[in-house]
């Protein structure tokens, strides 16, 4: 990978995560799933091939800004699902629940 092309990963994997967000505050949970999925594309393409390219200077610091913002979009995120998560927690927990009372004292 160049300079260039380890930068635009960045740039790629920084658009996808601003979609992520749109999509979690739309509760449109399979296209945030879809979104991961190609975030961990890049994700591995620059675990195979980044450690060949040093950036330096001004490159070096778009990449940190990059990765603030990936970051920033990433508790955005978590800020977003964490209700629903939860929601769902309590309802997987609850279904749980009436199983097991419905199997100690029989179907009502």
């Amino acid at each position: 990978m160049t300079n260039q092309q380890v930068l635009s990963t960045y740039e790629a994997m920084r658009a996808l995560t601003q979609q992520m967000v749109a999509a979690a505050g739309d509760g449109a949970w399979d296209q945030l799933e879809t979104l991961e999925q190609r975030v961990s594309v890049h994700v591995q393409a620059l675990r195979e091939n980044e450690e060949s390219v040093r950036l330096e200077g001004p490159h070096r610091l778009q990449k940190i800004a990059l990765i603030k913002q990936m970051l920033e979009d990433d508790r955005k995120i978590r800020d977003l699902t964490m209700p629903w998560m939860a929601q769902l927690s309590k309802l997987i927990n609850n279904t749980g629940a009436e199983r097991r009372l419905a199997g100690a004292y029989g179907t009502v």
